[in-house]
């Protein structure tokens, strides 16, 4: 993989990783519809540790507070919203961490194709239409129970489909329930911290069984990740109530179509 290639696809990484629009499919289609050598595991891994590093980061407030009171509660302390949320997070994160733990030898061989990809960037972007379109939209996070991010996590399963995006679905799940848009994509954005960090850490006991790596090469791809998912979040979550979902819809739609028109 060259210079051209870690920089684009660090970019497509960072920039659809929160975004509705499925990253791990917008990953695996530069070598499926151009030929370009497989990025391999280990730029899989530093990709990831930008994006988590983002997240992190953006939502640094938020998360020590929740920190601060979930372990307060733990120890005898009165339970809290924030703590009440670290529960709902990691419930929500049970049902996925399962799923890849069971499910993500065949997943990685059997479902990487061209034709799942667009099957899924079509089916689940008629879904986010349908919640987008005739969900409430009128509940924030403090309203959220366990049956909901029990739900929410349930749907995050779908997400190791390539192509089905997990924010996407999550937000999708988040949104049915009656959460509005801000709310449903906060919660995505938190949720995708346990989950990242868990595949991170598989993808890295994998990772350390290489004998060489191009350290030189995973640590730009992982700064480009990492600035390019700050400001997709920043952004994401400063227009979505502006311009609600429609435009993800619309592109999800036009990519599977063009996807089907390649393989068909």
């Amino acid at each position: 993989m060259d210079l051209g290639q870690a920089v684009f696809l660090a970019l497509l990484q960072g920039i659809t990783e929160f975004l509705p629009v499925s990253s791990s499919a917008h990953l695996i289609l530069p070598a499926q519809l151009l030929g370009w050598e497989d990025q391999g595991l280990a730029f899989d891994v530093a990709v990831h540790v930008g994006t988590l590093v983002a997240v992190l980061l953006y939502f640094r407030k938020d998360l020590l507070v929740m920190a601060g009171a979930w372990v307060s509660s733990v120890l005898g302390g009165c339970s809290t919203q924030e703590s009440k949320l670290v529960w709902l997070l990691l419930l929500a994160t049970v049902p996925a961490g399962l799923a890849g733990l069971l499910l993500n030898e065949q997943i990685e061989t059997s479902m990487r194709s061209v034709l799942v990809i667009a099957i899924a960037t079509l089916v689940f972007g008629i879904g986010l239409y349908i919640a987008e379109r005739y969900s409430s939209k009128d509940r924030e996070i403090a309203q959220l129970r366990w049956q909901g991010a029990l739900v929410i996590g349930l749907f995050q399963m779908l997400a190791l489909i390539p192509g089905t995006s997990r924010s996407g679905i999550t937000i999708t799940a988040g949104l049915m329930l009656g959460l509005n848009r801000t709310a449903s994509a906060r919660f995505s954005f938190l949720l995708s911290i346990p989950v990242i960090l868990g595949a991170g850490l598989l993808k890295t006991l994998e990772l350390l069984q290489l004998e060489s790596v191009d350290w030189s090469g995973l640590i730009l791809g992982a700064v480009i990740a990492f600035f390019s998912a700050y400001l997709a979040i920043d952004c994401f979550l400063k227009l979505i109530d502006r311009v609600g979902l429609l435009p993800f819809v619309v592109y999800r739609l036009v990519l599977g179509v063009v996807l089907l028109l390649i393989v068909l």
